[in-house]
């Protein structure tokens, strides 16, 4: 991959505020200690500060040539169709309608590379907000607005001042950019139509819909009701910490970048999905809302055939149709393998029973098909146990979503962590970040859903369709005397012929 100069020098300023940084550790650790430099903090000391020059002196050859390429630009010719329309039509133009239209430039960098950039900064000065910002100098040409939201940061606004909000801007944009990129690795970030609501607000919800009759001449005219409840989406927040060793955030590079950029939209898109869609999370009051599935109804899949999966779809629709709400508009959401699976039945003649699936999604019985990793499913034991999953059926209408669509960052260095992704209380084998070198980064959204109406998401559970496909055959090896034997969870059936 071939970078630019501008890219070039970001990563070189990057690397030198990393060195001076490190400087600045070791002569402070010196003087903590009250001792001058030991030989191996000297010969390391001696190191940076070669490595220093020798990158200052790199980035000014490479500024000398970032300049030759601004001297020899073409410049920049913007034809206004509007008066040259005019011109044709013998108008003439003044004052502000004669002007050329306004260029903007935005920065040619891939889209959360700011909030990437603004997360590395932390984690690398170890939450000192006074070094992120050094650090984010090395990427001022690029993105400007990670040193502009850190400063705001450290400096105090005032009523006086008419810009102590303009740094709030730029941060909206670094967070908007991010939810940006993760929203197409989320369930709910690949299925519109959702019902949005603030937070904390009253509102009724239908629980029970009204009905109409055929009249006949003369008759009188059936009165029907609505069923409503109250509904408040109150505050929740969902958070997850990444750890990084000190050398990848300290080594920093467009590698690096993209890998805690990938850790980040990973490690909140599987909590969200988990959290959305699996049946057993339940409410918790004032901590998280139940999943969308939790309580909803739903049918056993009835077999793994073709012909099984088109009575349950029937009957999952016809429990929408009973409710009185309408499927237009609803989405399907379903394990990747379990999409391959459908979309690889076939009829007597080798033809495609389901042609409009595959496991990236696509279209089944007429609606979109949303597929995650992140769909429960039951793993199989053996022959009498398969592997099954579940098919969701949502209507996103029906479902109320509250969100702040923003994410918060904190970094630290010296915290002492549960390296587990369901901490014990109390908390249990600590590990100290300190002392193993790791930087911790946190990363908070608020976010809340509940159904509107219960009937708003309906299921097939202990759904195995094609199940040749999704259910793993236990290793076979051979025994004593020509016998095979298949482990099962530890235990071994014997088969002798």
């Amino acid at each position: 991959m071939k970078f630019t100069i501008q890219e070039q020098i970001a990563a070189f300023e990057a690397r030198r505020a990393s060195a001076s940084a490190r400087m600045i550790e070791i002569m402070e650790a010196a003087a903590e200690a009250g001792a001058t430099l030991d030989q191996a903090q000297q010969e390391e000391f001696d190191t940076l500060d070669q490595d220093i020059k020798s990158i200052d002196a790199h980035i000014g050859r490479l500024k000398s040539i970032e300049a030759q390429v601004v001297r020899t630009a073409s410049p920049i010719i913007v034809t206004d169709p509007t008066s040259a329309s005019n011109a044709r039509a013998g108008v003439v133009t003044t004052g502000a309608a004669s002007r050329s239209p306004v260029i903007t430039v935005h920065q040619n960098v891939a889209k959360g590379t700011a909030f990437t950039r603004y997360a590395i900064a932390l984690a690398r000065s170890h939450g000192n907000l006074m070094q992120a910002v050094e650090i984010a100098r090395g990427w001022h040409d690029s993105t400007p607005q990670v040193e502009t939201v850190l400063r705001a940061a450290v400096a105090a606004g005032t009523t006086t001042d008419p810009a102590w909000a303009a740094p709030l801007v730029d941060y909206q944009n670094m967070t908007g950019e991010f939810i940006e990129l993760l929203r197409p690795e989320t369930i709910m970030g690949q299925i519109t139509g959702f019902r949005r609501v603030p937070f904390n607000t009253k509102m009724p919800a239908q629980t029970s819909g009204s009905s109409a009759q055929w009249v006949g001449e003369g008759q009188p005219k059936p009165v029907s009701k609505l069923g409503f409840a109250t509904v408040s989406l109150g505050f929740s927040k969902a958070a997850g910490i990444v750890v990084l060793t000190d050398e990848l955030v300290r080594f920093s590079n467009p590698s690096a970048e993209a890998i805690v950029q990938r850790d980040l939209v990973e490690t909140i898109a599987q909590f969200l999905d988990i959290q959305f869609i699996d049946p057993s999370i339940a409410a918790v009051a004032n901590v998280h809302p139940a999943s969308i599935t939790n309580s909803a109804p739903n049918i056993p899949a009835s077999g793994p055939t073709a012909d099984d999966l088109r009575l349950d779809v029937g009957t999952l629709f016809a429990m929408f149709v009973q409710a009185n709400m309408s499927i237009r508009g609803a989405y399907w959401i379903m394990d990747p393998v379990m999409a391959l699976s459908i979309g690889m039945l076939s009829n007597a003649l080798g033809q495609a029973e389901f042609p409009g699936i595959n496991m990236n999604g696509g279209v089944f019985f007429g609606l979109p098909v949303v597929v995650s990793a992140n769909v429960p499913h039951h793993a199989s034991t053996g022959a009498s146990d398969p592997a099954t999953t579940m098919l969701v059926l949502v209507l996103p209408s029906e479902i109320l979503m509250a969100d702040d669509g923003g994410v918060t960052l904190d970094a630290s260095r010296e915290a002492s962590l549960q390296m587990d992704d369901a901490p014990a209380t109390p908390a249990t084998q600590l590990v100290s970040m300190w002392q193993n070198n790791l930087v911790a980064l946190r990363a908070e959204r608020f976010i809340n859903w509940q159904r509107r109406r219960a009937q708003a998401v309906a299921y097939i559970s202990g759904a195995r369709y094609g199940g040749n496909f999704i259910i793993p055959t236990p290793p076979v090896t051979e025994g004593e005397n020509g016998e095979q034997q298949r482990t099962d969870e530890g235990l071994v059936t014997t088969t002798r012929s």
